[in-house]
């Protein structure tokens, strides 16, 4: 077997996992993906390198609107803002849920039409609302959720007078790691005790269409309670504002004219198992338990959720290059051109990446490697090229006996990959490529150094960058 072989033949990752073969499985694992094909993919592109599959966009739209046939199902654009996976998502028929004015513009380039956009900025600056309220003027039909009352007179200052959506803080969160569990922070929402209140001063004020929380990101299996928890308030909430008098809130709620919810959005945060061994989530038990927590909504109010994570990671890999292999007493490093610039989660989250040696690397004597498959398991650190200690991919993880030259590859890698790359030690960011239907095209061409002096006053960076007297 050879080292572009090894690896891509036999029982899929999914099959030892126990999960169906075929149709659309759940999970996408890296041994799924075809050693040739990425092989070829970095030797024609070059490394770092992040590889997209289109295709595999599309299966998990399908899968979340098959899991909430009756829901409305909204992408979190902040997962990966991509023209082409925006593009795949368009088409696959869900909304676009946006955090700033650039994945506003982002959307809006992609083809998402006013009536599918969704602002959900959290404390947004100025020059953000000014953009959001004129990008209001030419789509009348987005939608802006709010997570403080005082936001509701930014956006009258601005003669926006449009659709809004509360933001509420249940209480409650979840999430793979504590800097990104929203649902109980106090910068996220309006906390929920005076939640009612500021959805019928919003009423009163603009166009209400809905109530909106969200736990936080990555929740897997066993932090569902939580996010049932979640749910649960949220449903409690429509039906208060549904119905005063049933509320039991005192004489001022009972007086209150009802609130007509288009929608209560649940949020996302749907997790994906990144270790190998990891079950996949249960979609179709999540999609149920959610319905009957938030159950029953008032006539006329649907179910809203807004995953990004789910959508995008199993989608994308990160091709990396192993550039020198140093023995040490304590541990071999694997150094690869491919850091926390290009992959910032192992560092901030101490979050686990699966990684495979794909091989194809030199011997010392500068003949072949041996093929992957005839290579010991080693336990390596995989390190990038950043001068941080924390600048690691993994720490102690066997693979096979990595030599100079070989290609890794970092699997579950298409959510906040791309999107959390810096130019932290004025590294360019790597390329992007899009597979669609097997054709692999470039989504975002590789930046260059002079890529990183052109925001520079008066960088020029295909010319003379000194001022013209010194010439």
């Amino acid at each position: 077997m050879s080292d572009r072989d090894a690896g891509g033949t036999g029982d899929t990752g999914a099959e030892a996992a126990g999960e169906p073969a075929g149709g659309n499985p759940p999970v996408r694992r890296l041994s799924d993906w075809d050693a040739e094909r990425l092989h070829g993919l970095a030797a024609a592109h070059e490394t770092p390198l992040y590889v997209q599959d289109l295709d595999r966009v599309r299966e998990n739209c399908e899968r979340l609107l098959a899991a909430f046939p009756d829901a409305d199902v909204r992408y979190a654009v902040k997962a990966h803002t991509g023209r082409a996976v925006l593009e795949a998502v368009r088409d696959a028929g869900l909304d676009a849920e946006c955090a700033s004015a650039g994945e506003l513009d982002r959307a809006l380039v992609a083809g998402f039409d006013g009536s599918r956009l969704h602002y959900t900025a959290v404390n947004p600056p100025a020059r953000d609302l000014d953009h959001a309220a004129g990008v209001a003027a030419g789509e009348p039909g987005i939608t802006v959720t709010v997570g403080a009352v005082d936001t509701l007179d930014r956006l009258a200052e601005r003669g926006y007078d449009g659709r809004v959506c509360v933001r509420v803080n249940p209480g409650v969160g979840a999430g793979h790691h504590e800097k990104v569990t929203t649902g109980g922070a106090a910068k996220f929402g309006i906390p929920y005790d005076r939640a009612a209140d500021a959805a019928r001063e919003a009423a009163e004020r603009f166009d209400l269409v809905g109530i909106h929380a969200h736990a936080g990101s990555g929740i897997d299996p066993d932090q569902l309670d939580s996010h049932r928890e979640l749910v649960a308030r949220m449903g409690e909430l429509a039906r208060d504002l549904a119905d005063p008098d049933a509320a039991g809130d005192g004489d001022a709620a009972a007086s209150a004219d009802p609130i007509a919810l288009e929608y209560v959005d649940v949020g996302g945060g749907f997790g994906v198992p990144y270790e190998e061994d990891a079950p996949p989530l249960d979609l179709p038990a999540v999609a149920a338990a959610t319905r009957e927590a938030v159950a029953p909504l008032p006539e006329d109010t649907d179910l809203a959720i807004e995953p990004g994570r789910y959508v995008v990671a199993d989608a994308g890999v990160l091709l990396t290059r192993v550039n020198t292999v140093k023995p040490t007493p304590d541990e071999t490093v694997v150094g690869v051109d491919a850091g926390m610039t290009d992959l910032l989660r192992p560092a901030m989250y101490d979050a686990y990446h699966p990684i495979r040696n794909l091989g194809g690397g030199r011997a010392r004597d500068g003949g072949d490697a041996p093929s992957v498959a005839e290579r010991e398991a080693t336990p390596v650190t995989v390190a990038g090229p950043i001068c941080e200690t924390g600048d690691t991919l993994c720490k102690d993880r066997a693979l096979a006996d990595p030599a100079r030259g070989d290609l890794l590859a970092v699997g579950v890698a298409g959510a906040y990959g791309y999107e959390m790359a810096s130019q932290y030690n004025s590294r360019p960011r790597p390329a992007e490529v899009a597979l669609d239907d097997g054709t692999a095209t470039i989504a975002r061409r590789r930046e260059t150094l002079g890529d990183l002096l052109t925001v520079e006053r008066g960088a020029d960076p295909d010319g003379d960058d000194r001022p013209e007297g010194d010439r």
